[in-house]
């Protein structure tokens, strides 16, 4: 336990300092749609103007937040922007940790809830809309964009996408990849244990002819120049042919500790083996499970889960006798940042 508080509080001060030299704002805002059918909450991280005090952001008895000045002033000048997209039941809190840490380096990172598949939504409806998934991102790029006195303004040609688990598969959605909803229920015949295959057979997006065609169709973004996956599900429907077609520059991260619905030989590294190689880059963290993409949690935060949804509590876990999450959160934004870096236009 004090080993953990000491970690905690190193992150903390880290978190601190970093602050102090990059100030990070921070707005969260409610993006309508013309028919109202689907609403969005966007929060956006980005550089900012000021000397405010930084206040901790979904922050709670389970997760460590992060630091940001609520509704500050944007930095000057153009900065490039990052859409991430969060996992199946998870919310826009769960990757708190990379949006603030890309924006004290000079990103503005949007977040949204996709409803539906959010702990904030869960309607089977909306869940079951699965291609709206990468257009709740090309959303979130157009009301970036359209706000500079808001975020800053956007580097146009540096506009990139960031997904964990089912958000992986939603930012490889926005890159071009093609998914095949037959090919995909035929590999859950022989898979049926996959995280994937669970998922989406409680969405069912393919249930419906109309469904089924709207999932199959290209939803990709030519606006974004680049794609980060962290840990993704559903890849095995897929097409070949669209993966090996990728224009836009892709990194892959898995978990590298296998479970039943989980593993990196069937999803991540199988999906890369698929992609144009000279243009992927593919990274498989030895001691990082498929939660060691959320938020860091407290102590006592698993208790907590478990107490309100028992079995879920395996969300605070991460590899046994590997490094802390805190420590392989940072080599995963060493990770992100340097390829960003170099997907430069």
């Amino acid at each position: 336990m004090k080993t953990t508080l000491a970690a905690l509080l190193l992150l903390c001060l880290t978190a601190v300092a970093s602050a102090e030299e990059t100030a990070v704002g921070f707005r969260s805002s409610t993006l309508p749609d013309a028919q109202n059918n689907r609403p969005l909450q966007m929060v956006v991280w980005y550089p900012a103007a000021t000397a405010a005090t930084p206040e901790l952001i979904a922050d709670n008895p389970v997760f460590v937040g992060a630091l940001g000045v609520p509704d500050a002033a944007p930095a000057a000048g153009e900065h490039p922007l990052v859409v991430l997209s969060h996992g199946y039941g998870g919310n826009w809190g769960n990757q708190v940790w990379l949006a603030s840490a890309l924006a004290r380096q000079g990103y503005i990172v949007a977040a949204v809830n996709h409803p539906g598949t959010t702990s904030k939504d869960r309607s089977p409806q909306a869940a079951a809309q699965l291609w709206q998934r990468p257009n709740d991102l090309s959303r979130a790029i157009d009301a970036v964009l359209a706000q500079p006195t808001h975020f800053g303004a956007v580097a146009k040609q540096r506009i990139a996408a960031v997904g964990h688990s089912l958000g992986g598969w939603t930012v490889m959605e926005i890159a071009g990849a093609r998914f095949d909803p037959e090919l995909f229920a035929q590999d859950c015949g022989i898979h049926p244990k996959l995280g994937g295959c669970i998922g989406y057979k409680q969405m069912n997006p393919a249930g419906t002819p109309a469904g089924k065609a709207k999932l199959a169709k290209d939803l990709s973004d030519k606006r974004v120049t680049a794609v980060v996956s962290l840990d993704l599900g559903l890849s095995r429907g897929f097409t070949d042919a669209s993966l090996a077609a990728l224009s836009v520059p892709a990194l892959v991260i898995a978990g590298g500790v296998p479970t039943e619905d989980m593993s990196p030989a069937l999803e991540s590294a199988d999906m890369v083996r698929r992609m144009p190689k000279a243009s992927t880059q593919y990274v498989e963290i030895g001691d990082a499970t498929h939660f060691s993409f959320m938020a860091i949690c407290k102590p006592g935060g698993m208790a907590l889960i478990e107490e309100d949804s028992p079995g879920d509590g395996m969300i605070c876990r991460d590899g046994q006798g590997g490094r802390s999450r805190e420590v392989i959160q940072q080599q995963v934004v060493a990770l992100i940042t340097a390829f960003l870096a170099g997907a430069k236009p």
